[in-house]
């Protein structure tokens, strides 16, 4: 993954500016929520790529070739990732424009569900490829039952996608490395998870951090407990002691 470079703000021009369409609620899907926002991989991963003014990291926000304020030819991505792109204009945008950032999205990742699992392997597929999206991902926690893959990558090869490598372990899981993001994306046991292949580590999820806080206070909690359980023992033997001839 190269470093990102500096972008100049565009003049957004704020009066005439057209802003896209907020998620219909028919476009917002819990499978999206359970396995990507509500485990705020967005944040995750940002701290983790870091370069926020130059990075732009979005679920469930509006992607197109075309300024509009209507649904026509707009998708909302469950997660979208840009490097030298512009977060001001797509902020001010309340979305991604491509000939505004100069650029297509990096990465995109769509989450299966009964409703949307057809059109992520075919109309959204199409239309991330007429985007220029450089890599294409589909995340199925159910294991094949909506996409045709429990775990699918796929990179843009002049103009058409082209499968990337997904490995299955002796266990079931699935996994696949982004060269986009120098991240291997994997399927455990119906999760998503994130595995960085420079730190040897998984990108941490909300729930698990506030699971490790949990389990370290309680390990805190523990010691003390056993630490004054032993200096009261200390002081009863010492009392013994004492009343001995």
């Amino acid at each position: 993954m190269t470093t990102p470079r500096p972008v100049t703000a565009p003049e957004l021009g704020a009066p005439e500016i057209i802003r896209f369409p907020d998620p219909r609620p028919c476009d917002l899907d819990m499978t999206t929520f359970d396995y990507v926002t509500f485990q705020a991989y967005p944040a995750a991963l940002a701290d983790h790529l870091g370069n926020l003014d130059t990075t732009v990291i979005i679920s469930e926000t509006a992607a197109a070739l075309q300024p509009t304020a209507s649904y026509e030819g707009v998708l909302f991505p469950d997660l979208l990732i840009s490097f030298n792109a512009n977060p001001g204009a797509r902020r001010a945008r309340n979305g991604y424009l491509i000939p505004e950032q100069g650029k297509p999205p990096d990465f995109v990742l769509e989450v299966a569900s009964a409703s949307t699992a057809r059109r992520d392997e075919t109309v959204k597929r199409e239309a991330y490829a007429a985007m220029g999206v450089r890599e294409y991902w589909r995340f199925d926690h159910t294991g094949g039952r909506f996409h045709r893959a429990a775990l699918a990558g796929e990179a843009l090869v002049e103009g058409e996608y082209k499968p990337l490598a997904v490995h299955r372990t002796d266990e079931g899981d699935y996994w696949g490395h982004s060269e986009e993001l120098n991240l291997v994306l994997c399927w455990e046991e119906g999760q998503l998870r994130f595995w960085d292949p420079v730190g040897q580590r998984y990108l941490t999820t909300d729930l698990e951090e506030r699971a490790a806080r949990r389990a370290a206070e309680a390990a805190r909690e523990a010691a003390e407990s056993a630490r004054r359980a032993a200096e009261a023992r200390v002081r009863q033997l010492e009392e013994e002691l004492r009343r001995r001839p």
